[in-house]
């Protein structure tokens, strides 16, 4: 059962693909198709996300472009971008809806910097939990005689370290996410 750590190591890459996931759907200033990932449309009955209903293109470095494949959805397509929490009035020719990308204010900017970091913290929080889940399980074992009281104490150190390096890498997602936000 010694050095299996292969669970644990997953939870924790799974941890840092949510929260990449999670900080590609904030707005950095820069127009991104992710932030459409999120939102979906009524079609024909189904919740069908936008970017399997259309063609989504940046053209410019502050513009989406939003080509239906259906036209009919046009219209559920820019009530979908209006309820959501975006912040962006769509423009539509009636082929196309563009979102233009206004720059960020200093306070948005700051708003949006702090919730990066209560993200990154919450990643954090979860890959302390997975580090006590594996410690817990190695104790249990020590206790039920499975493995030795040197083997634990080996486990508990290897599980350290690489809770530490998953840590650092969150830190280092955030602080990139923090920096790309606050670019003029």
């Amino acid at each position: 059962m010694l050095k299996d750590y292969d669970v644990y190591t997953k939870k924790m890459e799974k941890t840092l693909t949510v929260l990449k996931e999670e900080l590609g759907s904030i707005r950095a200033g820069r127009a991104n198709p992710k932030l459409l990932d999120k939102l979906t449309v009524n079609y024909y009955g189904t919740p069908t996300p936008i970017n399997q209903l259309a063609n989504i293109q940046v053209p410019e470095a502050r513009q989406i472009v939003i080509q239906p494949w259906d036209s009919k959805i046009l219209n559920d397509i820019i009530k979908a971008i209006q309820m959501s929490d975006l912040g962006i009035n769509p423009n539509n020719d009636g082929k196309v809806i563009r979102l233009i990308f206004p720059p960020l204010t200093e306070e948005r900017r700051l708003e949006l910097t702090k919730e990066v970091k209560k993200l990154g913290e919450n990643s954090k929080v979860a890959i302390r939990q997975i580090r006590r889940d594996a410690v817990d399980n190695y104790k249990k074992s020590e206790k039920a005689k499975e493995i030795t009281e040197d083997d634990l104490k080996t486990a508990e150190k290897d599980i350290q370290k690489f809770t530490d390096d998953y840590i650092e890498k969150i830190d280092k997602i955030v602080e990139t996410k923090i920096q790309e936000i606050m670019e003029v």
